[in-house]
């Protein structure tokens, strides 16, 4: 006899009839993987290790035996991961994004040292501050995780531009300059213009500084030429989550572009930092999902960027032209995937947040510029990578708009949620 799993059959079949073809999900970091995708990740891959890198013919890498086929798929996603991205070094193994992060933390700092990061409050991820794998990475016995103490550790964080949406190049140069960091990291979550990574990169290069860019959010982006190509402005390592705007299965990489010598003296610690340090088994029936995805994104990678971004502008500009303030208006809303909005006189991101959902439009509070409680902040962070995926395009984004303007002021938008949502159930891009 058999276990009754029938009621968790239920409850997964409520959520894909909710979220794939009633509910507009603006989530940034999510994203729906296709048909081909899903099908590839139920396979005996699943309960299987392999830990270390791919056998190559006698020489034995593994710790494990039986790996033969997951060793080939390893090495096509290898490969074809360098060849999309045009870079020359990749680690596949990272099961997440911010595992990528923790393996170069584990792999090249060190108790005590210094590093350069975006903070919280200006749109940095958690992992890159105190309390994040950075933060307590370079903690040492009798710090103080007080910033600014005498026994403080040392984190700095990047200088931003007056309107707290750009990194200051020139004022990041000369921290840098004072503070002589053994890492500056570059990137956010709340990502809504590239870094000026080229700046930066070539005085860290003078100083021997690596400069790691979390392309967590932006990784699709990145692929498709729609926002920067960070590792080709310079930056040493590139790490980014594969799906999010890659529209792949939840795991994570690292890229670099490393000359022979600079890869002898860097490569080696995203290396040890995936194994053994962030990861053991690498969640291997989720691989040949990567593989799948970076093959999508060869062939039509390109032209979704450049509807994710159309779409985001769209979505910003139509909103503030409704009365619902979108932030950076005078730098376009955005250049990536996602826009910030401040509703704050309308009680708040927790509140409108809570209110969308309850019309079936799902986004998630954020801090904006000027908060200082990240459980009760101003801002709500909108993303559209998935809703361009189910084919919405830049007026669809106008119809969208006006039903969030109206539910953040407390109408009931519901049935045209689902009627807008209705139209767009077909996947594309694939």
């Amino acid at each position: 006899m058999t276990v009754d799993i029938s009621d968790i059959e239920d409850i997964i079949a409520r959520q894909n009839s909710w979220r794939q073809t009633q509910a507009i999900n603006l989530i940034a970091s999510e994203n729906t993987p296709s048909d081909a995708v899903h099908r590839v990740q139920n396979s005996d891959f699943m309960g299987r290790y392999a830990e270390g890198h791919p056998n190559e013919g006698n020489n034995i890498n593994r710790y494990y035996q039986g790996t033969r086929y997951i060793d080939q798929i390893e090495r096509m996603a290898h490969e074809e991961i360098i060849e999309l991205f045009g870079v020359k070094q990749a680690d596949v193994r990272p099961i997440s994004g911010n595992a990528a992060n923790t393996a170069i933390a584990l792999g090249w700092l060190r108790g005590g040292d210094t590093i350069v990061a975006n903070s919280t409050d200006a749109g940095g991820h958690i992992s890159h501050g105190t309390v994040g794998v950075f933060g307590r990475r370079i903690q040492s016995r009798g710090q103080s995780l007080k910033l600014g103490s005498e026994k403080s550790i040392h984190l700095h964080y990047l200088p931003l531009t007056a309107d707290h949406y750009h990194v200051d190049a020139q004022k990041t140069i000369e921290v840098i300059d004072t503070v002589s960091p053994q890492l500056v990291v570059m990137g956010k979550s709340l990502f809504l213009f590239p870094e000026p990574v080229a700046e930066v990169a070539v005085f860290c290069k003078t100083k021997d500084i690596p400069l790691l860019y979390d392309g967590a959010h932006v990784l699709g982006l990145v692929a498709g030429g729609q926002f920067q190509s960070p590792l080709h402005e310079g930056a040493t390592w590139m790490t980014g989550s594969t799906h999010k705007t890659f529209p792949g299965p939840q795991r994570g990489v690292i890229l670099g572009n490393m000359d022979a010598e600079a890869e002898k003296k860097f490569w080696p610690a995203a290396d040890r930092g995936v194994f053994p340090g962030s990861s053991s088994n690498h969640h291997l029936h989720t691989l040949p999902a990567l593989l799948v995805a970076t093959r999508e994104m060869k062939k039509f990678g390109r032209e979704y960027a450049a509807q994710i971004v159309r779409n985001a502008q769209a979505l910003g500009r139509s909103l503030d032209e409704l009365g619902t303030p979108v932030e950076a208006r005078e730098f376009g809303y955005t250049q990536s995937h996602m826009i910030a909005v401040n509703v704050s006189v309308w009680g708040g991101g927790v509140e409108v947040a809570k209110h969308l959902e309850n019309n079936d439009i799902i986004v998630n509070y954020n801090m904006v510029p000027g908060d200082t409680d990240p459980r009760n902040p101003s801002g709500l962070r909108i993303g559209v990578p998935e809703m361009t995926r189910f084919g919405m395009d830049e007026r669809a984004m106008g119809e969208l708009a006006q039903l969030m303007h109206d539910a953040i002021r407390g109408k009931d938008v519901k049935a045209q949620v689902h009627a807008l949502r209705g139209r767009f159930v077909e996947m594309k891009y694939v």
